[in-house]
């Protein structure tokens, strides 16, 4: 290919056209017009990243994340990829780009320390300084079970909890979201690279991307009503949170099938991939599925028989929130 750099070519219409010789070894060549007016996922896997460890490997994990932003961007080079994801002007300016994490379930069921370091990383690879980028989830104990130590060094990567940094005294609203934000979001950060970790959910069935966001308010329980449903769709309209957490790299290195969101060792199991992408409704509906899957395959009633479908899957996409497709007929899907 003439090339190499631009070996993967996304045009602004979202057109993915990809060379058979490409080192990402993709199965087929995509037609350049199969994405036109989707939504993008990619779910990059590699079946052997944890090796011999319950932990997985560092350098696969950077791997796998250099994989998934390389398909979703368009671009091979990693800085030319990120590039792509986090705007110029956040960079050149000094802004704050988060990274909102999940460890409620615990060590064995949070969001990958390898892999929020890996993101850091490549943030910094792009002229991103450690200060500006922060580490964050609900409270100190989540951040400590994700294996990180809370940091408020400004010449160093951050990590504090929303707790710590505290609420805006007004509540923001929408629908029947009534609620507090922390200042993370709404003060410290021009931009939240969203990093939930797949789970099964006991109320609302599935955990990812959209439930994520009840991380950052002050009485997330007050959203629980009805399976979460209105309350996941309501709050992610909240223009904040709209606008500011704009891009998903999901950590599905592990996930449990069953049990969620606490840790359930006999509920375990590895899908060894990541799921990246903007659309965070599209993002949730092939969350679903990927659990429906493994609960299928080890003789599991489906979620709308154990009586909790993720209803607020489907009000998120509605006429009344917008916030992106469950139909998977809008969606474009690439596996590698």
């Amino acid at each position: 290919m003439e090339n190499r750099r631009d070996f993967l070519k996304i045009a602004a219409t979202g057109a993915l056209a990809l060379g058979a010789q490409s080192k990402l070894g993709f199965a087929r060549i995509l037609d350049q017009h199969e994405a036109i007016g989707k939504s993008r996922v990619v779910i990059a896997r590699d079946a052997a990243l944890h090796g011999t460890s319950a932990q997985p490997d560092e350098k696969r994990v950077a791997a796998l994340l250099d994989r998934a932003i390389a398909a979703y961007t368009g671009r091979e080079h990693p800085a030319e990829a990120w590039k792509r994801i986090v705007p110029a002007n956040f960079v050149s300016e000094g802004k704050v780009i988060g990274l909102k994490i999940n460890g409620l379930g615990g060590k064995g069921i949070c969001t990958h320390h390898a892999l929020v370091m890996a993101v850091a990383e490549r943030l910094q690879q792009i002229g991103v300084k450690p200060g500006n980028i922060l580490i964050w989830d609900q409270n100190d104990h989540f951040l400590e079970a994700c294996g990180f130590t809370i940091n408020t060094n400004p010449n160093q990567i951050r990590c504090y909890s929303r707790d710590q940094a505290g609420f805006e005294d007004q509540q923001a609203t929408w629908g029947t979201a009534r609620i507090r934000i922390t200042k993370i979001l709404t003060r410290e950060c021009a931009m939240v690279i969203n990093m939930p970790i797949l789970k099964d959910h006991s109320g609302a069935g599935v955990t990812f991307a959209m439930k994520n966001m009840y991380g950052v308010v002050d009485r997330p329980q007050d959203l629980h009503a009805g399976g979460c449903n209105p309350g996941v769709a309501d709050l992610n309209c909240i223009p904040v949170i709209r606008e500011k957490v704009h891009f998903t790299i999901g950590d599905a290195i592990s996930s449990v099938y069953d049990g969620g969101p606490g840790f359930h060792p006999e509920r375990l199991w590895y899908p060894n991939a990541l799921m990246v992408g903007e659309d965070r409704v599209a993002l949730d509906q092939i969350a679903w599925q990927m659990i429906e899957r493994k609960r299928a395959e080890v003789g599991m009633p489906t979620l709308e028989a154990a009586g909790r479908p993720p209803r607020y899957i489907a009000t998120a996409a509605d006429a009344a929130h917008r916030l992106g497709t469950n139909d998977p007929q809008r969606m474009h899907l690439m596996e590698v």
